[in-house]
């Protein structure tokens, strides 16, 4: 899936010009935790969130610092800190160094980004515009909407056996010494044999859950105390 598909839109943005007033507005009335900053033009020139309004001196929420912090402050970091608690101004205290994708970029690729930069949201663009977002949230809707569904048409019993046993053969869990037996009838698969671990056994499960026509999976596989692994 792409980031059009999941995308929220329209969004709500705050212009460049704004205070920082008025865009902890547009957070509360629109029930966001952050929001585009665009120019004149429509150009995004940052985003403003949450965080950069929580350091306020009007709230008293700037935290303190002890004598040896501000001793071995950056000049350019005390300053920026000042900057974001006591300018009025939206420009100065958003985030200018924003994460954005395009339309089409994969949400495989959103969600190494937003693993990669550790941000929520990712901002989508056309051509410096802000067209949409994509949040964690759009990224489970994406994933509810493409839910398996069951199939129409019956799968043959014996087409489902020897498809999940083709699919265990091709992983490495999967013991080749010792290799699974595979039942199937109605669509419920039974899986018999030995696994090394939990996990193993577990993954024997999804692997047949996946296999188109499978209805449900009825795991009886035993677990393997550790001194009798001997590589399986």
């Amino acid at each position: 899936m792409r980031a059009r598909q999941v995308m929220a839109r329209p969004v709500h943005t705050v212009p460049a010009d704004a205070s920082v007033y008025e865009a902890a507005q547009v957070l509360l009335n629109a029930g966001i935790s952050a929001a585009p900053v665009v120019d004149a033009d429509g150009k995004m020139i940052g985003i403003v969130s949450e965080a950069d309004l929580m350091y306020r001196t009007e709230i008293g929420t700037v935290p303190g610092k002890s004598w040896l912090a501000r001793l071995l402050a950056d000049d350019a970091v005390t300053a920026r800190d000042y900057i974001r608690a006591h300018s009025h101004r939206v420009a100065d205290v958003m985030t200018k160094n924003v994460v954005t994708a395009e339309e089409r970029t994969s949400l495989g690729d959103i969600a190494a980004l937003m693993q990669r930069h550790r941000v929520k949201r990712v901002p989508i663009l056309r051509e410096g515009r802000i067209v949409g977002i994509v949040s964690r949230g759009n990224l489970l809707q994406g994933l509810l909407a493409r839910e398996p569904s069951e199939p129409e048409n019956s799968i043959d019993d014996d087409k489902i056996r020897s498809v999940v046993v083709a699919e265990l053969i091709k992983h490495g869990w999967a013991s080749s010494l010792m290799p699974t037996n595979v039942v199937a009838e109605n669509g419920i698969v039974h899986l018999w044999g030995y696994a090394n671990s939990t996990a193993v056994k577990d993954a024997h499960r999804i692997a047949a859950e996946n296999v188109p026509g499978v209805k449900r999976v009825e795991n009886h596989m035993n677990i393997l105390p550790p001194e009798t692994h001997y590589g399986i």
